[in-house]
């Protein structure tokens, strides 16, 4: 399974921007994505994940403001990102995981895709 991330920019405060996450696999719809992020320094953090009926999942820091969805005929999961901070700037990575459930952790996650770079100026 080969994911690819992609939708990544620049960004004022306030602004909004939606990330993708596509794979050439011929089982999405048999597995959970999540998006985690990134920035120098700092552990990978959880950010969002969605099971493969749809269930979702989100960090306190981006609830009410990103919103993880999936369209299995295009194979892309896509994560909305509205009201955007400075802090939310970051790499994005998306990971697939053969679960039922979405996991939150990165350890349960077996395939990663290679980030999407997210800037967000005050």
């Amino acid at each position: 399974v080969q994911l690819q991330a992609s939708g990544g920019g620049l960004v004022q405060a306030g602004g909004s921007l939606t990330l993708s996450c596509t794979t050439s696999g011929r089982s999405f719809s048999s597995y959970a994505v999540g998006w985690f992020r990134q920035t120098p320094g700092k552990e990978r953090e959880f950010v969002t994940s969605i099971t493969r009926g749809g269930t979702t999942y989100y960090a306190n820091s981006v609830k009410g403001r990103f919103t993880i969805s999936r369209d299995n005929t295009k194979n892309t999961v896509y994560l909305q990102m509205n009201s955007l901070k400075p802090e939310d700037t970051a790499i994005y990575y998306c990971a697939g995981s053969y679960t039922t459930w979405a996991p939150t952790r990165g350890s349960e996650y077996g395939y990663w895709g290679q980030g999407t770079l997210v800037t967000v100026s005050s």
